[in-house]
């Protein structure tokens, strides 16, 4: 396999670490944000004339994490994906190189 094949596939996957990073810094609620929305929750319940409770408040957290992982998720397989056709192209060009 090439310096280039082996730069191809380094270079897929550095892609996609920076597309995962973006995603996670996106969908993910810091401590500050878990607060505001925390507050807003419950704004919103007393507005409402409703009850706040933990479930529903963990339900909505957990929505988010849901999504986090959803989006991580499609970026790791994208990752494998590119990652994984680079070295099956790599191992082509090799098969041609050697016969």
């Amino acid at each position: 396999m090439s310096n280039s094949d082996y730069n191809k596939a380094e270079n897929a996957v550095n892609s996609t670490e920076n597309s995962l990073q973006n995603a996670a810094d996106k969908a993910k609620w810091t401590i500050n944000d878990l607060a505001d929305k925390a507050r807003d929750y419950i704004k919103e319940k007393r507005d409402n004339n409703e009850e706040v409770n933990e479930k529903d408040w963990l339900d909505k957290v957990k929505e988010n994490v849901s999504d986090t992982w959803d989006d991580i998720k499609d970026k790791a397989s994208e990752t494998w994906e590119k990652t994984k056709d680079a070295a099956e192209d790599a191992k082509a060009e090799w098969n041609k190189k050697t016969n």
